[in-house]
């Protein structure tokens, strides 16, 4: 007779993850808005003739207020160290910091991660119309001499037939990379201690705002337009938050005002 096998040691039980059933859900409803989000950027996509003239006209626009720095920060960048850390900061910006950051403060600040939860998907909802009523050309296809860094020097292709059946490239304005990360930094400062890692944090958004427009992908118009749908995003789930609470606060106070 074969005997039974021994249980698990204590300490290797504890190795495997437990995901509350609160988080499990959380988990499900983010997963679930972002490939809404991504579904419904991906249907809007414009042509490009037309992105391709609205970068131009953003690129008069710069000139003509003396902004238009784009392609002599590329080129100052071009062959050092800080392009090819700049590429990847870009790549893991939306895939690995934003989840990342939501999931440290999940676990942090329940507080802080729901503003934040909040403020990403108030501002996909604002981003989407845009999106679909302006197409933008970024830099890299604007045909203004810059070049498509991360492409050429990570092996990610940005411009592949796969690639682009999963994203809308003329998607961008608002620069929801540079939103995100000053909003991620601001989220995350205020939950730690330590001043050095409240300096990180808000130096993020600064550095992705250099990553998106050293690698070609963004005007500086585009992440001021980021900020205003990030701000505006952070507004609109502020207030989303506060009427949601409000029949919870009123279920709770009727019996208390029955009993006086």
């Amino acid at each position: 007779m074969l005997a039974a096998a021994p249980p698990l040691p204590s300490s290797l039980t504890r190795i495997r993850p437990r995901i509350s059933p609160s988080a499990r859900t959380q988990i499900g409803l983010f997963g679930l808005a972002y490939l809404l989000y991504s579904a419904a950027r991906w249907v809007t996509v414009g042509d490009l003739p037309s992105a391709q003239a609205h970068a131009q006209w953003i690129l008069h626009a710069e000139r003509h207020v003396g902004v238009a720095t784009e392609a002599s920060v590329q080129h100052s960048l071009s062959g050092t160290w800080a392009i090819w850390i700049l590429n990847h900061l870009y790549l893991a910006a939306q895939l690995v910091v934003v989840p990342g950051a939501l999931v440290f403060l999940y676990r942090r600040s329940r507080a802080g991660y729901e503003r934040l939860r909040n403020t990403i998907l108030a501002t996909w909802l604002i981003s989407i119309p845009v999106y679909a009523l302006y197409p933008v050309a970024p830099p890299r296809l604007a045909h203004i001499g810059m070049l498509d860094t991360i492409t050429q020097q990570t092996g990610f292709a940005m411009d592949s037939k796969l690639t682009t059946s999963f994203y809308n490239q003329f998607a961008a304005v608002p620069s929801l990379h540079v939103g995100f990360a000053v909003a991620v930094g601001i989220a995350v400062a205020a939950a730690v201690r330590h001043p050095v890692a409240r300096a990180v944090a808000l130096l993020w958004g600064p550095v992705i705002g250099l990553a998106v427009v050293a690698t070609g992908n963004h005007f500086i118009f585009d992440i001021a337009a980021g900020l205003v749908a990030s701000a505006a995003g952070y507004g609109l789930g502020a207030a989303a938050a506060r009427a949601s609470r409000r029949p919870r606060q009123a279920a709770v106070m009727r019996p208390v005002l029955a009993e006086a």
